[in-house]
């Protein structure tokens, strides 16, 4: 399963793996929706469905890149610096590429199934 997310010209791919939370975003698609930067090392969006985390693997150590699934706040969380673990931080995948627009990610932005 793969994902476009784009806005304003700036296009990154991301590979999900096949966990449960993915799919379930992945069948949310396609979605416009708020973007936020948080703690100056992702960028944040929520999206209308919380997803189920059974048989979803925890982030080991999210790196550039890292797509990822905040389980207490229900956002989706995309890495554009490094970060370590944290309780209910469950890994959804990984960019395959534009993990460098990451950063300038703002406003409203669109998230499409790709690659199908």
């Amino acid at each position: 399963m793969q994902i476009t997310v784009s806005t304003n010209g700036v296009s990154i791919a991301y590979e999900l793996n096949d966990s449960t939370a993915s799919k379930e975003l992945y069948a949310q698609l396609p979605m416009t929706i708020e973007v936020e930067d948080y703690g100056g090392l992702e960028k944040i969006f929520y999206p209308p469905n919380k997803l189920a985390t059974s048989d979803t693997p925890l982030v080991k150590k999210a790196n550039v890149g890292t797509l990822a699934y905040y389980a207490p706040w229900g956002d989706v969380v995309m890495f554009y610096k490094g970060f370590g673990s944290a309780s209910g931080l469950y890994e959804l995948g990984h960019a395959v590429s534009g993990a460098d627009q990451i950063t300038s990610l703002s406003g409203t932005i669109q998230i499409e199934k790709s690659g199908d």
